[in-house]
């Protein structure tokens, strides 16, 4: 029994010097920004794998160098929310859960069709949507894996508290724009503004500005065709919102 003791005191100690790990990090992007997040490093290694070279466009530019318009038009399609919640809606969370477990269910009662009439298909794989605000997707890319389970989850929603009580919303929005992927190797709101528009960050107009969030769910699958008519019918929509948006 005192085995069994020990082992769980120096689990209890490991996760608490893990989040105090985590809070130093975060205490020094108050004044440091980050130079990559765990995000980036495996999409640098994905790159590297496939391509054998690691094509990488990213420049960190400061808050005031960046549109407002793009604050506004991110904020619209992301996080509606952002300037009003914790770091975290429950509710969000809650809609999304369901959606996933109705989903799940229906890919089973797929699979399980198809297993009788095409047993040779790959199963088909249920569409995922996500409850994270802004701050919730920053927690993520700057510290954790993409795989998908209560732990992980968890440990998100802790970061996602530190990042709103030690950084704010200013320097979280900041930090986002200047990280959150917009294409294959392209990062940061500057990158994205040369790459699509060859204009920086600070010229981006309302509807270049809510093209480029309309994006951000799947940049990659985006990229392909910047000027769809999906993307180009949700920029719309995002840019009538954003004059109701208020920015940090």
């Amino acid at each position: 029994m005192k085995q069994v003791w020990r082992v769980l005191g120096m689990l209890v100690v490991s996760i608490v010097c893990l989040q105090l790990y985590f809070v130093a990090r975060i205490v020094v992007m108050k004044v440091v920004a980050p130079q990559s997040t765990t995000f980036q490093r495996s999409e640098a290694l994905r790159l590297a794998r496939e391509n054998h070279q690691i094509l990488w466009t990213q420049e960190w530019v400061d808050d005031a160098r960046i549109s407002k318009h793009l604050k506004r038009a991110v904020i619209a399609s992301e996080d509606a929310g952002f300037m009003d919640h914790g770091g975290v809606e429950w509710d969000a969370i809650q809609k999304a859960w369901d959606k996933n477990q109705k989903a799940q269910e229906q890919a089973d009662k797929r699979a399980a069709r198809q297993a009788k009439f095409a047993p040779n298909k790959p199963p088909p794989v249920p569409k995922v949507i996500g409850g994270s605000t802004i701050s919730q997707q920053l927690a993520k890319n700057l510290f954790l894996s993409s795989e998908r389970t209560f732990i992980r989850k968890g440990q998100e929603i802790a970061l996602t508290y530190m990042l709103e009580a030690i950084l704010g919303k200013h320097r979280i929005l900041e930090i986002y724009l200047n990280n959150v992927e917009w294409g294959e190797g392209v990062f940061g709101a500057q990158a994205a503004a040369r790459h699509y528009y060859r204009v920086d960050a600070d010229r981006l107009g309302p509807n270049q500005a809510a093209r480029l969030a309309v994006m951000l769910p799947a940049p990659k699958r985006f990229e392909k065709r910047p000027g769809s008519p999906y993307v180009m019918g949700r920029a719309g929509t995002i840019e009538a919102r954003m004059g109701a948006v208020e920015v940090p």
